[in-house]
């Protein structure tokens, strides 16, 4: 490919292209595509993984916000051309494409916007069984780490409450055009057969948010805003600090605080 025909990666998106055919390959032999007839690749840029997903037995959608990477994509992949989405991910309402069926997530994600990416996910988790996806290293093994590790956190809580979280493996920078200053991860979530939990879901939010603001506090001092009585807050569980609770135990956690109302 001739210098003048690619798309210059742009600081202000985060852009990172994969130049490792191989490495692309094996992301999108990630998913499963089963249970689905979509999926949504984040961020294509010049399409090193969006050639993958294009001989797969699916069919394929792009969502660009780069205007240079989608007349790019135009050009080079005409059986793309009519699922080619040119918006902001995290601003396009996406049943405007997919209305309600199931769809799955892949991509080399920016880092600056990978939580967000994720964060929209959980929200569409009714719609979005599988979603695999490429992130700043550390960011990829909190969301997979267990309660009782330092980097466990609310994206650990709040994904594995709905999907089971697998890290698949780590990628170098130098197979980055630029490379970034850091190692990256790809990390494979499969949306759990019982993905409904038995509680108040958006409480489960607000507590695992809450209670993960002041991580070193006890969850007795940590939940204070949530206007708790004191015969709740005598049970041993909120003598604990959030990282010590499993997602299991913020369910019951989140149970306890919605009796209490």
């Amino acid at each position: 490919m001739s210098k003048d025909n690619q798309v210059r990666a742009k600081k202000h998106l985060g852009q990172h292209f994969l130049t490792d055919e191989s490495i692309a390959e094996k992301i999108a032999d990630s998913l499963s595509f089963k249970g689905y007839d979509h999926v949504l690749e984040i961020g294509p840029g010049m399409g090193v993984l969006t050639k993958y997903l294009l001989k797969k037995d699916i069919t394929t959608h792009v969502i660009e916000i780069d205007t240079e990477s989608v007349d790019y994509l135009q050009k080079n992949y005409l059986n793309l051309a009519d699922r080619i989405i040119e918006k902001d991910f995290l601003k396009y309402n996406l049943k405007e494409v997919f209305g309600d069926e199931p769809f799955a997530i892949i991509g080399n994600f920016p880092y600056n916007i990978s939580s967000q990416i994720l964060f929209k996910t959980l929200e569409m988790r009714d719609q979005i069984p599988e979603f695999s996806g490429m992130f700043q290293k550390e960011v990829a093994l909190r969301i997979c780490s267990k309660e009782g590790s330092k980097v466990y956190g609310i994206l650990s809580v709040l994904t594995q409450a709905f999907y089971d979280a697998e890290y698949l493996f780590t990628v170098p920078p130098s197979v980055f055009n630029p490379p970034p200053k850091v190692d990256s991860g790809v990390l494979l979530l499969k949306r759990k057969e019982n993905f409904k939990l038995d509680c108040n879901e958006q409480l489960l939010f607000r507590v695992v948010k809450t209670g993960f603001q002041q991580r070193r506090k006890t969850l007795r001092n940590s939940l204070n805003s949530l206007d708790l009585s004191e015969s709740l807050k005598s049970n041993p569980i909120f003598g604990k600090r959030p990282e010590q609770l499993s997602v299991q135990q913020f369910i019951e956690l989140t149970q306890l605080i919605e009796n209490d109302r």
